[in-house]
């Protein structure tokens, strides 16, 4: 491995640490309340992917929440919160090894922030949403003018926080007890052959699978081997994809860029 690798690894493990020791205090209240936001807005997501109309976008005090639909496809929409939450930990895993990729992704979650607010939010999730829409545009800023690296440091406790919790939140809400309104149920109500548990078990997999791929791929995007070429080529595709991939790649970075010089 290289410097960056060992640091970026030893940064990862040390939040993991962190949050594992804080998990449940208070000073990580903002953080799950968060966590639920995006699994929230995932359900809103994949009602829209499947051409559904989202009515409310609800985040509590208590750390629950409440998405208001109609139409789509129920057997994606309802699944979409706790695996929708794990992508986005993901996403900021795998993305916060770049100036560029971490930029993007804390842009992508300050779009999600403002556009839920549109969706007949309640007082927590207003106060919550403008925090960290904030918060996150200040470290932006920061990166870009102020100092760097720091932005990538910000991201990567997204991530690393957002897909332990949403592995645990699983864990809790699905494969240790059964809830009658939970996820897991309305999904055995719609497939009736498989039980809660079930359901619960699969999406614990898929958490899992999520976390540790958004770090394998940060890894490998930090290799030796991965300097100077696109995602596609480093992940180890090649042909007109590959140059397609890496032209789109380019236009993103200088889209970036020319947002802050």
């Amino acid at each position: 491995m290289n410097e960056a690798q060992i640091a970026f690894l030893t940064l990862y493990l040390i939040y993991i640490v962190i949050i594992v020791i804080f998990h449940d205090t208070l000073i990580m209240k903002p953080f799950r309340l968060l966590t639920t936001f995006l699994h929230e807005s995932s359900h809103a997501i994949a009602c829209w992917i499947t051409c559904g109309s989202v009515q409310a976008i609800r985040v509590y005090d208590n750390e629950g929440g409440v998405t208001s639909y109609y139409g789509g496809c129920r057997a994606l929409i309802i699944p979409a919160g706790y695996v929708g939450a794990a992508i986005w930990g993901s996403m900021f895993v795998m993305f916060s090894g770049g100036r560029q990729t971490a930029t993007g992704a804390a842009c992508a979650l300050i779009t999600m922030l403002l556009l839920s607010l549109c969706f007949a939010p309640n007082r927590t999730m207003v106060g919550l949403n403008l925090f960290y829409a904030i918060i996150t545009a200040i470290f932006i800023y920061l990166e870009w003018y102020v100092f760097t690296p720091i932005l990538a440091y910000v991201v990567l406790f997204y991530g690393a926080f957002v897909g332990i919790e949403a592995i645990t939140d699983v864990y809790q809400d699905t494969v240790k007890r059964t809830v009658l309104r939970s996820d897991a149920y309305a999904c055995y109500e719609i497939c009736p052959c498989c039980l809660p548990r079930c359901v619960g078990i699969q999406w614990a997999a898929c958490t899992i699978i999520l976390q540790v791929t958004g770090v394998a791929i940060a890894m490998l995007q930090l290799s030796n081997e991965c300097n100077n070429v696109g995602w596609w080529e480093c992940l180890g595709g090649e042909g007109d994809i590959g140059e397609t991939f890496w032209s789109l790649e380019q236009q993103a970075t200088h889209n970036i860029e020319s947002l802050f010089y």
